[in-house]
This record gives C-alpha cells, structure tokens and sequence, in this order.
C-alpha cells in the first residue's frame, strides 16, 4: 500500500512540473543540476525565502497582524474588538479582518484542544452584544466545521447549524453589515440550502453591498458543480457578475475563478491553458488587475490565482509581474487549498522564474 501511494504521489508531482522540465524547440525550460550556473535563481529577485512565507493573508495588513500578535500572547480580546468597530462594515477589509481573527482561533483549538482560542470565548462571555465578537465567532464555527468534520456528517451538520443560530445573532446586532450574510453563504453550502432559499440569502448580501468581491466568490463555490449547481450555473453566475461590474471592480475577474473550480484532473486536451475558454477568463482577470485600485483589499488574490494559470500557459513574463507584487504572503487560492501553501507558492515561483529565464529575462529586465 505504501508503494501504491508513493507512486501516486509521484504521478501528482510529474503531472504539475511534467510541462514546464521537457525540452522545447525554442527556448524552453530544461532540468539542471542543483547548483549549477545555468539554474534560475529566485533569490535573485529579492522573493521571500519559502520558510518565510506568511501563509495567513494573501497580502499585507500590518494593523491586522499587529493585533493578532497581541491578542495571541495576552490572549485579551479587546485589540481585536477595537480593530474591527474601526473597520467599515461594507468593505472588502472587515470580512477578511473576520476571517483571520476566526481562522487563527481555529487553529489554536486545534494546537491546544479544549485550551486555544480562550479569548474568544472570552469575548463572547463578556461582550455578548459585540458585533465583531458575534461575526468572528459565526466565522469560526465555520472554519471550524469544515476544518474537523467530514462534509455531510452528522458532526459536521450540528456545527454549521449552529453557525447559521450566530449568523442571525450578529445580523441582528448590526443590521446594516454584509458580514454575517456573506459568512452564511458558507453556511448554505455545507447544509445544502434550496437554490430558492440560497437567492434569498444572496439578495440580503447585494442588498447591503452589491459589489463584494469576497461575498461573490462565496457564492459562487454554492453554484459549483461539485456542490449545489453546475458548470453553467457557475459560469452563468460568474458572467453576470463580470458584465455588470462597475469600472474598477475586480468582479470581472469572476470567471477565472469559475474555470479554476472547475479544472479537470487532467487536461486532456492539448494546451488546455491556452484554450478560448481559459485565455478569455484570464484576459478579464488581467484587465481587472490593471483597473483596479492599488489599494483594492481583494487584488492580491486575483493575482495569486493568476500567477497558477499563467505558469501553466507559459505565460512566463505576466506570471512574474504578478509574483512581484505578492510575494511573501501566499494566504490565498489556489495556495490555500494545498497541505503546504508556502510549498506549492514556492513551486509556480521557481516554475516563473524558470521560464522567463530561459526565455531571456533577468533581474534586470523586470520592472517593479
């Protein structure tokens, strides 16, 4: 049995790295020894050691990260309960503030069972009516559920229904804020809502912010073919939602997430990434990129999940103005779907460097 998952193991990894090692015609990418003088080099670009890679945000928030360390060692709530009544209910930044702090009481749970993530049962304990504290708690249910059951077992329904009990709690104690709705989405698809049921749930989100990023990719994985919808479905979701954005929204790059969730296992069909489909879906998702804002809080994790496809197009250039610009946090899709992220990150990264290498790039030709 080992032997079998050994060589399935080896099959993945071939699978991945197979395209990118074969010898082109023209200016392809060949294997060399370690250490050799024509190996590419990512520390010649300044990237982040792997080891130092941050696996928890997909770009940086010093606030957030700051907080979290003094919540962790003092293991007082309040920091963290500041940081989020001072943060708007309608952005992009308060869901993922949410997310981390749940994530990160997840994760200590489960490091220390019965004992970690004691300050947010704290928070809750002592400030019952605190908006933030019932969210956070709502998230980490969530997190919870999916990170400690199986999907569908009878553990895995208990707890997400309890989370859906905290979601109305903290609808009610902040009418006006996305944030519980959008962590229901989640809710609705582990529980498997009724597609009638789940628009009004989505129609309660639009309502209070109809062009979240975060909230629309939560919906979109309920529409996934693997869940509650279909190929169409998603890509009809995601199409809507692209041709409807306002300028500067990244909601066009909506339908690259689409085709991420629905990858084949194996790509049958020859230049599989440089098909109408995939081409067209990364094309918005470039176009987002170059419209957005700078400072657009979901930005880094469209070009995370940029930097996978156009790897595997070949695409070697664009991939590495993408790494440029997020390199060191690697908290995002398609990473954080892998039992390593900082691994996986680290992979594409030399993969990138590789290509635009042995396609005459250098250090020195690549703006910043």
């Amino acid at each position: 049995m080992e032997i079998l998952w050994f060589l399935i193991a080896m099959g993945m990894v071939a699978a991945v790295i197979g395209p990118f090692v074969r010898r082109r015609v023209r200016g392809g990418i060949r294997m060399v020894e370690p250490g050799s003088p024509d190996a590419a080099d990512p520390d010649a670009y300044d990237f982040v050691r792997q080891e130092e890679l941050d696996i928890r945000l997909p770009g940086p928030d010093k606030d957030l990260l700051d907080v979290l360390d003094v919540v962790q060692r003092t293991q007082d709530w309040r920091a963290a309960a500041q940081l989020l009544a001072g943060t708007p209910a309608e952005g992009e930044v308060r869901w993922q503030r949410v997310q981390a702090f749940a994530g990160a009481a997840s994760l200590e749970l489960q490091g220390k069972p019965g004992v970690g993530g004691a300050w947010l049962r704290a928070w809750r304990a002592e400030s019952p009516k605190d908006a933030g504290g019932a969210q956070v708690h709502a998230e980490f249910l969530v997190q919870q559920a999916w990170r400690s059951s199986a999907a569908g077992t009878d553990d895995f329904r208990i707890i997400l229904e309890e989370a859906g009990s905290v979601c109305a709690d903290a609808a009610l104690l902040a009418p006006g804020d996305p944030v519980p709705y959008i962590i229901e989405l989640a809710v609705a698809r582990g529980l498997g809502y009724p597609h009638e049921r789940f628009d009004q749930l989505w129609a309660k989100v639009i309502d209070r912010a109809p062009d979240h990023m975060g909230a629309h990719l939560a919906a979109l994985h309920y529409w996934c073919e693997k869940w509650h919808g279909s190929r169409e479905e998603a890509d009809r979701f995601a199409t809507t939602a692209a041709a409807r954005a306002p300028k500067g929204s990244l909601l066009a790059a909506l339908p690259l997430f689409a085709v991420y969730e629905h990858l084949p296992e194996i790509a049958l069909v020859r230049d599989f990434y440089r098909s109408a489909v995939v081409s067209n879906a990364m094309e918005g998702a470039l176009f987002a990129v170059h419209a957005a804002r700078p400072d657009d809080p979901m930005l880094a994790h469209v070009r995370h999940l940029l930097i996978v496809f156009l790897v595997r197009a070949e695409r070697w250039s664009e991939a590495m103005h993408q790494l440029v610009r997020v390199d060191g946090h690697v908290g995002a899709m398609p990473w954080s779907h892998t039992q390593d992220p900082a691994e996986m990150y680290a992979l594409y990264r030399a993969l990138a460097v590789a290509g635009y290498e042995a396609n005459g790039g250098s250090p020195a030709t690549l703006p910043r």
